[in-house]
């Protein structure tokens, strides 16, 4: 018997910092939704813990206790042969590796009977928002994860440039720490349109820092900002951007023009919020 569960690009909408802890963890609070773009997971049963990577992404992605794929199974505490079919960028602040470690919580689940154990969020801040893979509104150190409804299914591109950004270093770099949180009530929207207006005001506290120690982040953004996007920004700690339209075709139309302008980054069309988000 072999499970497969998706591992969706986690986009955080808006990610402002509202402080630090007396050690050293940030506080957060993030607006995070899921694309109907991802990774793979499979687990098959097995006597011994075991990882293989596959893919178009898979350069680079560790197979032993370094991945957090080996990790979340570890804690899970059950053998499996897992596999991976790796299709989004590492280390691209849209949560491929979280994802990809809540994905393997969800077969591990499925395929042994036990529920996921609490306490992920020690694998790292993004898991347990991870583990829900819908809309989801994330506080503290990523602990704390409500649903959320009323973001409609939102067309955008997603880029990325090619480079790594390292993440303590952008939380380094932040000019303050105690920025002010979202508004407590989540209005509902009815279209990408009224979505990206309130989203504009809005941030992402991390972005500053990152286009300090990566410039080509405003190269993304401002290609991205070019056309007829409501809205472009950073998501998580970068480098990967995306730019909301109001329809399919207009993103492909700006991703086919981006692709051929920058053949040497990474650019994807998907939903994010849209039906076939989410788990499986």
């Amino acid at each position: 018997m072999a499970i497969e569960t998706f591992a969706p690009a986690k986009v955080n909408l808006t990610l402002h910092v509202t402080g630090q802890r007396a050690d050293g963890y940030h506080l957060l609070d993030s607006l995070v939704v899921f694309a109907d773009f991802g990774d793979r997971v499979t687990a098959r049963p097995a006597d011994e813990l075991s990882l293989t990577v596959a893919g178009p992404r898979a350069g680079g992605v560790p197979v032993d206790e370094r991945n957090l794929m080996m990790k979340a199974a570890r804690f899970f505490g059950a053998h499996a042969a897992l596999s991976l079919d790796k299709r989004l960028p590492h280390a691209a602040g849209i949560g491929g590796g979280s994802s990809d470690a809540a994905a393997t919580l969800r077969a591990l689940a499925r395929l042994t009977g036990a529920a996921v154990p609490p306490g992920v969020v020690t694998l790292g801040a993004d898991v347990p928002v991870c583990v829900l893979a819908t809309a989801a509104r994330m506080r503290g150190i990523g602990e704390d994860v409500s649903l959320v409804t009323g973001v409609p299914a939102l067309p955008v591109v997603l880029v990325n440039p090619g480079v790594e950004v390292p993440t303590p270093a952008i939380f380094a770099g932040l000019a303050r720490k105690d920025n002010a949180a979202m508004p407590e009530v989540m209005p509902r929207f009815d279209s990408p349109a009224n979505c990206a207006a309130w989203l504009a005001g809005q941030r992402n506290d991390l972005e500053p820092p990152a286009l300090i120690l990566a410039p080509v982040i405003g190269e993304v953004l401002r290609a991205l900002r070019s056309g007829p996007a409501r809205l472009a920004r950073m998501s998580g700690s970068g480098a990967t951007c995306f730019a909301i339209y109001d329809t399919v075709a207009q993103a492909q139309q700006a991703a086919a023009l981006l692709s051929q302008r920058q053949p040497g980054w990474w650019v994807q069309v998907c939903i994010l919020n849209g039906a076939a988000a989410g788990i499986s």
